[in-house]
């Protein structure tokens, strides 16, 4: 018989890969028995990436769900783990050193035994600090390779990076391929080299099932030394999630392989309470499309779980782009059409901007660089027209160095603009923030909580926890998720909904995702306040008309789509929107 596999659950990033809530801290607390009595999970991961901000905006404390999902695993001996991004922790842009370090603390405390560090660049200074974190901590620091295929990104390019983050105090390497675009071979030969190298790591393989590569590349990774597997449980298995439990141990029993038997009565039972929160409340806010698979993926290398929140970007300038075809005699495009216009557009913009691995946050990043260029390009104005300080910050080396080279129309461009590149280690430019949270805590009358976790929960997550704090989370969640419903049943569109098909002579400018207002961003992850635009005010083709930030952080540029003249502000700085709401209207010019 073969070495011993080891099998992980990664049951919150079912969720997260399929829609952007979590389960309640009550169901969580219901499921974690049915996953023990499966009997096969030797892991389970727990919390991690965008868990506490949706947490949070459904007016839940994230801090008790971690803590009541962490205790019955860490009764009977199950490993519990994390997924963090680094530089920027638990959020989408960049964290202070003093609450990155406050995190492991209250992580441990809180009953997670593993944090997966990862760098959406593989940049490892924004790994390392956090692996001397985690240990002070008494955390398992896992450091992780993100995977995906291009000319730099060869077995022997992250055999040198494992090597580098195993120097530094990592006790186990994750090869993350989180779009699943990583090709089998090349992640068996990794594998090979990781363990031919260090042959006592720990190697775990996380491998989303979006292209349809993950089958094979879990056989390739286990014939040649990987110890642990990522896995799902239907009804949230295959699609743009992971594969399942059933098929992996079966493919890897029949290879030979020494792996646990699974409890099928058990299994039932935890599918059958999956699909009862589904049914609950959360399906209504699961993008059907991430239920399917596409060999699509393949070429552009987006990770499977943005798709949802990509497809309603493209929806929000479908309408501008066909509108200015129109204008020119040229055929409307459908949907379809505009997908692969997008996909072909990331292929194009990937290499030009050194081939980022796509993963929170630079797959949004490239998305947003790509989705503008479509507008700009149908309007004859050309490609990186339109393009935020976020944008520009992963170019110039903000985030952490670029694997590869910057296209030298980009280096022009940048001249041009009097952006300057830099090779400086990202969190030096981060003052320590805590002290200012810990005032806030204070001058307020907030607790900071239990090992200080509510202080953490403050630092890390500041706009999604004030809003907690306040009471409106709950309220405006339980609106979302009544319109949700309504719109699921068929209920008749209120009075407001109905306002968005006024101004026949105006374009109604809608929000693409849910979120915040913002008229003015200033990159690396801030909204800044700002003036709204003043009714009259002029806008022309392509210009933006203001930013939204999704509840998990994500911010997303709206095109003022033809141009012409504001004839209504229909939301205010800062204000909160739905998916659909309207921001504003603009006559066009006749």
């Amino acid at each position: 018989m073969k070495k011993k596999i080891r099998f992980s659950l990664v049951y919150r990033d079912m969720w997260q890969s399929s829609g952007k809530f979590q389960p309640r801290k009550d169901q969580l607390a219901r499921i974690a028995p049915v996953i023990i009595d499966m009997g096969c999970f030797a892991r389970v991961e727990t919390n991690g990436g965008a868990f506490e901000q949706v947490n949070l905006l459904a007016g839940e404390n994230p801090n008790e769900a971690v803590r009541a999902f962490c205790k019955p695993f860490n009764e009977v001996g199950i490993q519990t783990h994390m997924l963090d991004r680094g530089l920027n922790a638990l959020r989408m842009y960049p964290v202070p050193d003093d609450v990155r370090q406050l995190m492991y603390k209250v992580k441990k405390a809180q009953g997670t035994d593993i944090t997966r560090i990862f760098c959406g660049l593989n940049d490892t200074r924004n790994i390392i600090p956090s692996i001397k974190w985690a240990k002070e901590a008494g955390m398992i620091p896992q450091a992780t390779l993100c995977i995906t295929t291009s000319p730099i990104h060869t077995a022997e390019y992250y055999s040198a990076i494992a090597d580098e983050l195993i120097a530094a105090g990592a006790e186990e390497i994750c090869l993350k391929d989180m779009a699943g675009i990583g090709q089998p071979a090349l992640l068996g030969k990794l594998t090979k080299l990781i363990k031919t190298n260090h042959p006592d790591i720990i190697i775990q393989y996380h491998g989303h099932s979006g292209p349809g590569l993950s089958m094979a590349s879990v056989l390739e990774v286990c014939n040649n030394g990987a110890d642990i597997i990522d896995t799902a449980i239907e009804p949230l298995s295959w699609g743009k999630v992971h594969p399942d439990i059933i098929s992996v141990q079966s493919m890897l029993k029949n290879e030979g392989f020494d792996v646990p038997e699974i409890n099928m009565n058990a299994y039932m039972q935890a599918r059958a309470l999956t699909q009862e929160f589904i049914d609950d409340w959360l399906g209504y806010f699961i993008n059907p499309a991430n239920k399917l698979m596409s060999s699509l993926l393949l070429g552009c290398g987006l990770p499977g779980g943005m798709m949802g929140s990509m497809m309603a970007d493209l929806g929000g300038i479908y309408n501008a782009i066909n509108k200015l075809r129109v204008k020119k005699g040229e055929a409307e495009l459908s949907m379809d059409d505009m997908l692969v216009k997008l996909f072909n557009e990331v292929e194009y913009v990937w290499p030009r901007v050194g081939y980022p691995p796509l993963v929170t946050p630079f797959s949004q990043y490239t998305k947003n660089i790509a989705l503008m260029n479509l507008l700009t390009i149908e309007q004859g104005k050309g490609r990186y027209v339109m393009m935020d300080d976020a944008m520009w910050g992963m170019i110039l080396g903000k985030s952490g160095k670029i694997p590869g080279e910057i296209a030298p129309e980009l280096k022009e461009l940048a001249v041009k603009q009097k952006r300057e590149f830099t090779d400086v280690d990202p969190h030096t430019l981060l003052d320590n923030a805590l002290d200012g949270f810990r005032k806030e805590m204070k001058d307020n009358g907030w607790e900071c909580g239990q090992d200080d976790e509510e202080l953490f929960e403050l630092a890390m997550h500041p706009e999604q926890y004030r809003i907690y704090k306040s009471g409106m989370a709950k309220k405006n969640f339980l609106a979302d998720l009544q319109k949700a419903k309504d719109a699921k049943l068929g209920t008749k569109l209120s009075v407001e909904e109905l306002a968005a098909f006024k101004h026949a002579k105006a374009d109604a400018l809608t929000a693409p995702v849910a979120g915040q207002v913002y008229y003015e961003f200033s990159g690396e992850g801030a909204c800044e306040p700002c003036l709204e635009p003043f009714v009259g005010q002029r806008y022309k083709e392509g210009d933006t008309y203001c930013y939204i930030q999704a509840p998990w952080g994500e911010i997303v540029p709206i095109p003022a789509a033809l141009g012409g003249k504001l004839v209504e502000v229909a939301a205010k700085q800062g204000a909160k929107v739905r998916r659909g709401d309207n921001l504003g209207w603009i006559e066009r010019d006749q």
